[in-house]
């Protein structure tokens, strides 16, 4: 191993994963870092909420900095300060940008009169406000209140017959909005470190410190899709007017849009991340799919701990983290087979009350065991016969493809990727549906025979698609494309028959064999 990192700096820019997190996101950085070993990386967490001081993973020789910003904090750039006082009037070019990025918010149909595609009025608007971005209270100025009003009236008026009505927005409903888009635009103001790529890994306030620093520098991007970005609503989000809940979900769309239109590369991780991409904008030919990957040496398959029936679920313990069906699905199960244990593995200390609150609702406390998660990758499964994959809305697939690694039946829900995840090496349960759910799991417990020949063969197929050292060569690659200096000029051979050519990016040049 060469211990001296290339010259090439990456940006691995996250929103509350590595090195501060030890979730299944925070461990694919973690590995794609310290398998790159021959780059040097800059880590910046963008992120609303609280983090601890210390990283939770030890910082390889390869990591120049770890920066956390956090958006409640003065996050003002150095040298840029702003001088006018608050309640101060905005300008022309204030509001112009708050109508183009309104206006594009909630055009994303094409009804509104724009020049060019439906949602460029917004990533227009984005740009503009940037160059606000300055000063503990960035965007005060900027009438974003009076600018939601006036282009929801242009909305509703230009809608078609076939098109359903906005919410209506009250001018509370206004004011609430414009608050929540001006804390997270603050990701704007968001320095980043001189780099020669940045690598964005999902989530809307990571992606727009990362447009914002691609419009101020010009630096490559390139955006690991790991989360659909729309469906994911906030569990405290419930308790906003529909209208609001409407502004959140499409300034998220829109911030995707915006991502996808100005990222040189994307990297979804699955089929469904895919086709998410191009259904919201993404060139075809910008799309580069890189599967999620563990480490097999991680995840050895032990062989089965205890004969008493046993259930395992990875997950946060959160609101959103699909707890709630799982503990449904595991009444009807202990009820069908008295004494079995379900396993909760990796609840996190935020979410140790909820959890437990959730737990004594259904009365089975004494069969239910929280486990934060383990320092030993080999742990987290090994306690279970079977595995309940039970992910959030918009959870990317780790935690199924380490479940598969390790050997273990499972049961898992249709959401998002875990279908073309498993494929025929698992069952499969509609979602919502907590009953079949716990069918399936009681057949399995009650079939060690088809448990083992189900484990073996999710391993074996963890094996063949979905090993870390794939993630890392192809990653490689992608970064020495984007981040390296452009090749000494060469000469092209003009031959008699014409070579083939296909429109593939040239960055997939990995998938040629390798003599």
């Amino acid at each position: 191993m060469n211990p001296t990192p290339s010259r090439e700096r990456i940006c691995l820019l996250t929103g509350g994963g590595y090195p501060y997190r030890r979730d299944a996101l925070g461990g694919w950085c973690r590995t794609l870092v310290e398998g790159l070993h021959r780059f040097r990386f800059e880590l910046l967490t963008v992120t609303d909420r609280e983090l601890p001081s210390a990283p939770a993973y030890p910082l390889p020789f390869n990591v120049g900095s770890a920066r956390t910003v956090a958006l409640g904090s003065d996050v003002v750039r150095p040298g840029r300060r702003r001088t006018s006082p608050p309640g101060r009037a905005s300008t022309p070019d204030e509001d112009e940008a708050a109508a183009l990025l309104c206006r594009g918010l909630l055009d994303d149909d094409g009804l509104l009169d724009s020049e060019g595609p439906a949602g460029s009025q917004f990533a227009d608007g984005l740009r503009s406000l940037v160059e606000f971005a300055g000063g503990p209270d960035p965007f005060g100025g900027v009438p974003l209140t009076e600018a939601l009003i006036e282009a929801w009236r242009l909305r509703q008026a230009s809608r078609g017959p076939d098109t359903p009505p906005l919410p209506r927005l009250s001018v509370r409903d206004a004011r609430t909005a414009a608050m929540l888009l001006r804390h997270a635009m603050r990701a704007l103001a968001v320095e980043l470190p001189e780099v020669e790529l940045v690598h964005c890994v999902g989530g809307t306030t990571p992606l727009l410190a990362a447009l914002a620093g691609r419009w101020r520098s010009g630096v490559p991007l390139l955006l690991t899709e790991a989360r659909t970005p729309v469906p994911r609503q906030r569990p405290a989000e419930d308790r906003l007017s529909a209208a609001v809940r409407t502004v959140l979900r499409r300034f998220r769309s829109s911030v995707a849009r915006a991502g996808y239109a100005e990222a040189e590369l994307i990297a979804p991780l699955s089929t469904y991340h895919h086709g998410w991409a191009l259904e919201h904008g993404a060139r075809p030919a910008r799309l580069v799919q890189v599967p999620a990957g563990v480490d097999p040496r991680d995840y050895p398959g032990a062989v089965e701990l205890s004969a008493a029936p046993t259930v395992v679920w990875a997950g946060s313990g959160g609101p959103d983290s699909g707890l709630a069906v799982v503990l449904e699905a595991f009444s009807d199960v202990a009820g069908a087979i008295p004494g079995t244990v379900l396993h909760l593995v990796g609840v996190t200390a935020a979410h140790e009350e909820h959890c437990a609150e959730q737990i004594e609702r259904t009365g089975l406390g004494r069969a239910v065991r929280l486990h934060p998660l383990p320092a030993d990758p080999r742990d987290r499964y090994a306690a279970g016969q079977v595995v309940a994959h039970v992910p959030g809305p918009a959870d990317p697939p780790y935690r199924l493809v380490e479940a598969m690694m390790s050997g273990r039946a499972v049961v898992g829900v249709d959401i998002g990727p875990a279908a073309e995840t498993l494929g025929d090496t698992g069952i499969l349960v509609p979602p919502n549906d907590p009953a079949e759910l716990a069918i399936a799991i009681v057949d399995l417990l009650r079939d060690p025979a088809r448990r083992r020949l189900l484990g073996d063969a999710a391993r074996q197929r963890a094996l063949s698609h979905f090993t870390v050292d794939r993630v890392v060569r192809v990653y490689g690659a992608l970064y020495t494309d984007l981040a390296a200096p452009p090749p000494a000029p060469a000469f092209e051979l003009a031959l008699a028959v014409a070579a083939p050519r296909t429109t593939t990016p040239a960055t997939v040049r990995w998938l040629t064999r390798e003599d």
